[in-house]
Parts: C-alpha cells; structure tokens; sequence
C-alpha cells in the first residue's frame, strides 16, 4: 500500500463533513516537507506512518483539527520544527493536539506499579485536556503495530506486551472496540507466534463449513424478521484470533474443543425492535443458560449497549448473536470518539451526552494542570484511576497498590511480614483508625507497631481482605502458635470423624496416610494436625482422600437387580424444589448425590453419573481421567444435569500455575483470585530446576464462568505464563 494522497484523506472527511478543509491539506503539505528525506525502519519513507494515521482519524469522523494532528503528531518530535511554529502556522488547537500526542511519546514503558501509576496518570490527563490526543495516539499505536514486522525481535515484543497492557484497556475503556480487537490480535502475533500462525491456519481450514454454518443462520433469521416486517442488517463474523486465544487458555481447550468461534449481529432501528428480534431468536434457537447479557438496560461504563446471547443450532454447536440499534453500533465500534463530533453541534443535549460518556474519565484526575511535586502528585491519585484496586501512601510518599475494600492489616503485610506482626494500631491520615476501616485511593496509612505485641489475633483472618496478608497471618500462626494448633487440629478431625461415623483407625492406615503427608511436605503427624489448626488445609479435602480410600477397599460390587432398581428409580418423577447437591438425577428429587473429588465438577461442567452402592451417585465431568475406569460398567452410568436455579452453592476446583520466580508471585496470585471474589482454600508452590515455580491451589468458586474470570486474573499476574485446570 503506497502514501495515502491528500485527495484520499479530503474525501473520506467529505463523507461526513461538507466544509471547507483547506487547513487540513495545508497539514498535508507541510508534514510531508517536514519528513523529507526520513524513512521507516520497513523502508517506506516517514511520511507514510502520519498519513497513514490521518486516514485512520477520517473512520471516527473526528474533526479537521484532529486530522491534521495525526499528519502533524510525529513533526514536534522527529523534525526541527517546534510547538510555536506550529502554532503559529495551523493555530494553539491544532499545535495543543501535537503537544499532547508528543508528551504521552515520551512516556517510558516500566511495570513498576508507582511509575505505571504515574503513566497512566499522564495519559488521564492528556486526555482531560483533549481527547481527541488519545483517539490520535491510539490510531499511531495502530498503524505502528502493523509495521511491526520490520523491528527486531526484542522490539517487538516489548511493544506488544506494551500495547496490550496499555493501549489495547484503554481503547477498550473509551469503548473503541474497532481499535482495541485490532491491537490484541496484532500483539498476539509478536508474543506468541506459535499459537497466532495455528490459529490463522485452523480458522482457515474450517472457512468453508464456518461460512455455510453462518449463511444457514442469517438466511432463516432473515425470513422470520421479513415475516414480521422488522428491517434489520445482518452480518455474521468469526471472533478475533485473541478472544478465541484467550478462551483455550483459560478453558485449557483446544481449538477444536471450542465451537462458539463466530457471533452474528443484527442491527436495527429502535430499542423495542432489539427485544422483538431477541424473542424471535430465543424462539427459533435454544438459548444457552446464563448466557443472555442485557447492555441496553444495563450499558457498561464506556457507553456500550447491546443485547447478547448464546444459541445453539440445529448442529448443537453454540454461537453467539449480539442485537442493537444503528445509534448502539456506532458507539460500540467507536466508543467516546462517535460522540466527538457532537462537541462541535450548537445544541446542549448532544454536548451533554459527550460529557455523560466522559464521566468516569472527569472523575479519574484534576483536570486544571500537570502536577509535578509529591503533594499534588498524591492529590492527583487521590481519586480513583483503577477501578478494581487502590492505591495508597506511606507517610513517606510511597505508593501501594492494593485490591480494593483493603484494612490497614492489608496494608501492614504489604510493607513486610515483621510490621504485620508487630502491629497494634493504625493511622489513616493522622487519625487513629480501626484496622478493619475500608483504605481509600490517597489514603496516608500509618502502621503503629509494638516490640511487646503478641502477633496477630486470629480475628485478623476475618477482617483482612488479601489472601497475601492472611497467608503471612497463616504462616506466623504455623511457626509460633504450632502446639496450640495441633490441639485444635486434633478437635477438628475428631469432629469430622465423629460426622462420618468412622474411628481414627479405619482411615488413618499408614498406607493411606503416607502419600498425603508426602504431598503436603509434613514429616510427623503432629503437622499435619498443625496444618489443619491453623487453616491452611481443610481438613474435610484431607479426610475425603482418606475417604476414597476406605471406600475403595469397601467396595462391593452391585448385583444386577440393584443396578435395574436404581435405574427404575431414576426416570420418575421430576424435583419439586431445587436439590441440596445442585444436581438432577434423571427427575429424582430424593436421591443422594456427591461430586467427585477426583475432577471437581462446576455448574456449567458437563457432567455424567455413577451409580455406586451405599453412597448415591457419584458425579463426573465427562472429561475425567477416571471415567475410564467405569467403561466395563457401563450401566451404572446415568444421565445427571445441574440444576438451572442453583446460584450460590460453592465447589471447590483444582487450579495449576506455571511462573518464572520472583520475589512476590505467591502474593500476586493470591491477590488475583481474590480480586474476583473466589476464596483460596489451600496453596502451595514448588521451585523447579529452571527457576520457573509450579503453584497448586484448591480455589473456592460458584460456576465454570467464575472459573474463567479467576483463570484470566491469574494470566494477568506479572511472570505467569501458563494456568490451567487439573482434570484429576
């Protein structure tokens, strides 16, 4: 592709603003002398990145003003010209613009979270000032991504991994999802090429059965929508190689394993219309529970709306369809950036609805200057830039990043175990506050400890929010508290023994035991005791081993009138209420069901039956490893579903992280999962050979979509590069 000619870029602005722009070719011109004689690492002479990036600006309809900073926004930096003659030449707008664009340039990429803090600041900032110097710097970013090829190795993936942990949320942020797909499949490209070339080669192979699938659906929605006189563009897409990416990892599935790999979009004229074609679809394709997503009623934060839902086809494979007004669809392909234009309309309502889009940016940050000494610095982050942690300050100016509804024991075990265990109070802006007081963005926090402090109170565990600060807790309780908390071990597995009706000796044999003290590391059994007295493994998991165990050399085999009578039990009557266990047992509402510890199934697992004797029904995914075991009993096997009500029962699922080790990790993690609201039950973390750490965690969750969000918040954990779910 050569040099987009001004008559291009004129003629893409004409489409949506019939004016004179005159300023617009001038810009052309005088970047194009500017750049003489540069050129690209790729070659290209350097004029063709910012005509590039000015033809990308027309696809927003943004103003001339915002035109000519795309063909001006490299001329400040790369070039003898300066603000001033810029200014002088094209106006203080359009020289503000390039001013704004060539600062946030010169912002360096770090992952130091006070200096991340503090680039991120500056760019809430620039955009404060202007937005339109971000809708600019984002359509550099893009175009410079896809030139990417010609840097060398390092550069690239430095850039990739900068761009989607920073360009690719903030287009997603202002609701530009145009850019944002865009960017994410252009990084996957440099920092994971292997699975970026399989992908493309996949998606390729199936191209032909996908877009018979996809013209099969429009065609019938088609006819039903024309039957009801409903005018609507349809278009069907296959999802973007990231989206599609990101689900195989945090699925831990293959590509072949995943069928929702395309969604079709209906646009139409009104909001009733998009509840019309909703119950259309619903009743010509079978949704998928817990699927159905209401953006209309509920938009997100950056103005999306939308209505989604997942619908399985007569193939039984499952896709996605998302329905919204023409109005919605531009918001949702531009974000802020279709509401710009507004900004020029002499009508308030318009210029509100700009402003209404912008709200949580005008909250992020003061607006009136660029801070530059601690103090104003400290203001500036007063308010809240992240909305899913919060950054606090030490008395001496430090900042800390927290999950968010943090105490002061959060914070206390944040600076260092020590001051954690010695602590006996805490200030919060100088004035002494209770260490279960909710830290806030700013917030000054001041630990007040004690030579003479017994440690932490148990209590603490309650009152604490991050798993790292309970895991330090956990830890002092192990090493100071280890008789006491072999006492109270004691108790608890009394107490579990006593709720099973067996004796210590029917499940403790050594046989049994050994394996178990190996795996948790305890070399006597007054650890294992400890270990349970002081929480850091349940005792029911360690019981339950002991459990299948027994039960194993228990078993006895079914006889087939049994098998025949329990199946006869089984397709009767449907469940009057919602069953205890969350499962249906082919419409028995009175049958004893436990899920199998060997695979944990979630809600939303698929899931199959084992008939066993004395003990109910024991449930599977039907992807567990031991379900090969029952293959010459094939008919114990039974239909199970779960129950569709169930919300708020809790499982417990097995979940394996791979990372390079650093100082930190285990606290990083902890505070990722539990920034999703799922509960660490047990963890433990083994350093390999290759300095790389394997991580094992027993995670509390509700359902297979809580599984998903806690398996991303992991992935996004600095150093780790693989998580997955254990099968068995």
């Amino acid at each position: 592709m050569g040099i987009p000619t001004k008559e291009e870029i004129i003629a893409k602005v004409n489409e949506y603003s019939k004016k004179d722009h005159s300023l617009i070719e001038k810009a052309y011109d005088f970047a194009q002398k500017a750049h003489e004689g540069q050129v690209r690492e790729s070659g290209d002479p350097f004029f063709k990145h910012p005509a590039k990036v000015a033809l990308l600006l027309t696809g927003f309809e943004l103003d001339d003003a915002s035109i000519c900073g795309g063909l001006l926004h490299d001329v400040i930096e790369d070039t003898e010209y300066t603000y001033e003659d810029i200014k002088n030449e094209f106006g203080e707008e359009v020289a503000n613009l390039v001013e704004g664009v060539t600062k946030l340039g010169r912002i360096p990429y770090t992952t130091k979270e006070e200096q991340q803090a503090e680039n991120f600041r500056k760019m809430f900032m620039a955009m404060a000032m202007d937005i339109r110097v971000i809708f600019i710097k984002l359509a550099d970013r893009l175009h410079n991504m896809k030139t990417l090829a010609y840097m060398g190795k390092e550069k690239q993936y430095t850039k990739a991994k900068e761009t989607l942990e920073i360009y690719a949320p903030l287009a997603h942020r202002l609701g530009m999802y145009s850019i944002k797909w865009e960017l994410e499949d252009l990084c996957l490209r440099y920092i994971d090429s292997d699975a970026y070339n399989d992908l493309v080669n996949s998606i390729s192979e199936r191209r032909a059965t996908r877009e018979k699938f996809i013209k099969k659906i429009i065609n019938e929605v088609r006819v039903k929508l024309d039957e009801m006189g409903i005018e609507a563009e349809i278009e069907g897409r296959p999802k973007h190689f990231y989206s599609i990416y990101r689900k195989m990892k945090e699925q831990n599935k293959t590509i072949d394993q995943i069928f929702d790999l395309f969604a079709l979009r209906v646009i139409v004229d009104s909001v009733k219309n998009c509840y019309a074609v909703l119950g259309l679809v619903h009743e010509m394709y079978r949704p998928v529970p817990g699927r159905f997503k209401d953006y209309i009623a509920m938009p997100k934060s950056n103005g999306y709306q939308s209505l989604h839902t997942t619908l399985v086809g007569e193939s039984g494979h499952p896709f996605e369809i998302q329905i919204r007004t023409w109005d919605m669809h531009k918001t949702a392909e531009y974000g802020v950036a279709a509401h710009w234009k507004y900004k020029e309309k002499t009508t308030t309502k318009p210029i509100d609805s700009f402003e209404e889009k912008l709200a949580w940016l005008r909250q992020s940050v003061e607006w009136q200057k660029e801070t530059q000494d601690g103090n104003q610095f400290m203001e500036s982050l007063k308010l809240d830039l992240f909305s899913d942690d919060v950054f606090v300050f030490s008395p001496k100016g430090e900042v800390y990043q927290l999950p968010v509804h943090s105490t002061p024991i959060d914070f206390a075990y944040r600076i260092h175990s020590e001051i954690g265990n010695k602590m006996v109070g805490a200030r919060v802006n100088d004035k002494i506050t209770p260490i279960g007081y909710e830290l806030k963005n700013g917030d000054v926090v001041e630990i007040i400890t004690s030579p003479t402090s017994k440690g932490p109170s148990r209590d603490w565990l309650n009152i604490a929010k991050s798993p790292n600060a309970k895991a330090k807790m956990m830890q002092w309780f192990r090493k100071e508290r280890y008789e006491e908390n072999v006492e109270q071990g004691k108790e608890i597995v009394e107490k579990e023994l006593k709720r099973l009706k067996l004796s210590f000796n029917d499940l403790f044999k050594p046989e049994w035991l050994e394996p178990l003290m190996k795996k948790y590391t305890f070399s006597k059994i007054e650890d294992f005791y400890s270990a349970i007295g002081y929480g850091a493994v349940p005792a029911g998991k360690i019981i339950g081993k002991l459990k299948e165990e027994y039960d194993k050399a228990h078993k006895e085999e079914l006889t087939e009138e049994e098998i025949n009578k329990n199946a006869e039990n089984a397709i009767q009557n449907k469940p009057r209420k919602a069953p205890p266990s969350g499962i249906i047992v082919r419409g028995i509402d009175n049958c004893l069901v436990r899920l199998s510890k060997c695979c944990n199934p979630l809600p939303g697992d698929e899931i199959v039956g084992y008939i066993t004797r004395g003990r109910g029904v024991s449930v599977h995914r039907s992807d567990c490893p031991n379900m090969n075991d029952f293959v010459d009993n094939v008919d114990r096997l039974i239909d199970v579903e779960w129950y569709q009500a169930v919300k708020s029962a809790e499982y417990v699922v097995s979940i394996e992280v791979l990372a390079n080790d650093r100082k930190g990790l285990l606290g990083d993690v902890s505070n990722a999962v539990s920034d999703v609201k799922a509960k660490i039950n047990a963890i433990a973390a083994r350093v390999m050979d290759d300095r790389t750490v394997l991580v094992n965690m027993e995670v509390q969750l509700e359902n297979v979509e809580h599984l998903t969000k806690t398996l991303k918040a992991i992935r996004k954990v600095d150093s780790v590069y693989e998580v997955r779910r254990k099968k068995g």
